[in-house]
């Protein structure tokens, strides 16, 4: 059984979640704009839904059907959002991540997000990865175009109760 490594950028550790984070995920995925510009974070989140959430995350990498990290600034190791895989399927991961509001607009989340692909290929040998954002979302628009993942098409999905118009982007590796 392997352990999730933890991995650095030049300005991030991305590790592991644990039940110490229990308080400021539900603090940070809490705030409504995450619940509106993700397809899969309710609001109010609360608590409990925080450690239920966590307690999901080793099972997945162990049966290697995905994978998540806290992204933690590497200066103070403070909590700032989740990058992850929460889908591993025919060799494609799905790309997911969300940062607290007031850490937004400094590149973390292209930057997490950058570092998880590069592990993600060689550990779990992906093909390649999918990721999505709603239409009205501009901000993840632009980590996916620094990533340089293809736009392939809009879809209509069915998310929180709601019908949703999503932007899908694939990418496969050479």
């Amino acid at each position: 059984m392997s352990k999730q490594p933890i991995l650095t950028t030049n300005r991030l550790i991305l590790r592991p979640f644990d039940f110490d984070d229990c308080e400021q995920v539900a603090l940070l995925a809490g705030e409504k704009v995450i619940s509106d510009m993700t397809a899969n974070i309710p609001h109010p989140y609360e608590l409990p839904m925080a450690k239920v959430w966590i307690a999901t995350h080793a099972p997945l990498f162990q049966e290697h059907r995905g994978v998540s990290y806290a992204i933690t600034l590497r200066s103070s190791g403070e909590l700032l959002g989740a990058v992850s895989l929460p889908r591993i399927e025919k060799g494609y991961g799905t790309l997911g991540y969300w940062l607290g509001v007031p850490y937004w607009g400094n590149g973390y989340a292209f930057e997490a997000s950058k570092a998880l692909i590069e592990f993600a290929q060689s550990h779990f040998a992906l093909s390649g990865i999918r990721v999505m954002h709603l239409v009205e979302n501009q901000r993840s628009k632009s980590v996916i175009q620094k990533l340089n993942v293809t736009y392939v098409a809009n879809k209509i999905l069915g998310m929180q109760g709601a019908e949703r118009e999503v932007c899908v982007y694939q990418k496969t590796f050479k």
